[in-house]
């Protein structure tokens, strides 16, 4: 697997010509959030970019919407001669997953979408911009151990703390400036009309998601044309790291179902 830097965004890209797999995580993540799946993807393309302001990738000047991450990889895919991919998503990648699909569906072959989002409520809207100026002010100290401890689900925290140190350290490596501008982002986000989307969807959520909750995934799984809906027990809103498994499988019958559309049914 090679690093490869576009500009200031930096990807981890497999290589290959097999399937391409796109991986875009969520507020707080890198690419290092689905690790756990990466041994059902050996032969595949797998390409996980940090998401500009992010991880190893610097903020670029006027990305400042969901629509402006997507646009950025969506020419970083572009320039690396991926013309059509499986998106597999997270949290706010989720948004841009969304994005992707529908401004431009013929490089979209499907979505898997973990902890999927729609846009967040007045009371969300304003925790998060008072999230971003916690950071720019005191940095991410306070921030990852608290939104760590309220991700994840009480059985995680109990019986899998690497989960919770995972987590913790992956806010804590965050670019406050980077953080706050992906709060704000996320902050000002608008839903988007999902039964627009004609690609094939799988959500998988946690019963215990208290970010994206389970009612946030059913009312995206009846508005979506084609999609399926998995509830793991005892999950929080961070389900590759807290159920490896159970999203190892999830992943493996999404690419089933991906390669063959045909069994899809419109709902």
């Amino acid at each position: 697997m090679a690093d490869s830097r576009l500009g200031s965004l930096v990807i981890d890209d497999t290589g290959g010509d097999g399937q391409a797999i796109v991986m875009l995580h969520g507020l707080g993540g890198t690419s290092n959030t689905f690790e756990p799946l990466m041994s059902e993807l050996e032969t595949c393309r797998v390409v996980r970019p940090d998401l500009p302001g992010a991880g190893r990738s610097a903020l670029r000047p006027g990305i400042n919407s969901v629509a402006g991450l997507a646009r950025s990889v969506t020419n970083a895919l572009s320039a690396i001669g991926v013309s059509r991919a499986i998106i597999v998503a997270h949290s706010m990648g989720t948004l841009l997953a969304q994005h992707m699909a529908l401004s431009a569906p013929h490089r979209i072959d499907g979505l898997l979408l973990f902890g999927a989002l729609t846009e967040p409520a007045d009371a969300a809207r304003h925790a998060l911009q008072a999230r971003a100026r916690s950071a720019m002010h005191d940095g991410m100290g306070d921030i990852a151990t608290t939104v760590a401890a309220g991700a994840l689900s009480s059985t995680t925290q109990a019986d899998n703390p690497a989960a919770f140190a995972f987590v913790r350290e992956s806010l804590m490596r965050q670019q406050p400036v980077g953080y706050a501008a992906h709060c704000n982002i996320l902050a000002s986000s608008k839903a988007y009309p999902c039964n627009k989307i004609k690609v094939p969807v799988h959500l998988v959520t946690g019963s215990e998601d208290k970010v994206a909750p389970r009612a946030m995934a059913e009312q995206l799984n009846t508005e979506l044309p084609f999609s399926r809906l998995e509830i793991l027990s005892g999950v929080g809103h961070w389900p590759v790291l807290e159920a490896p498994v159970a999203c190892r499988r999830a992943l493996r019958d999404a690419l089933d179902v991906f390669s063959n559309p045909d069994v899809i049914e419109r709902k």
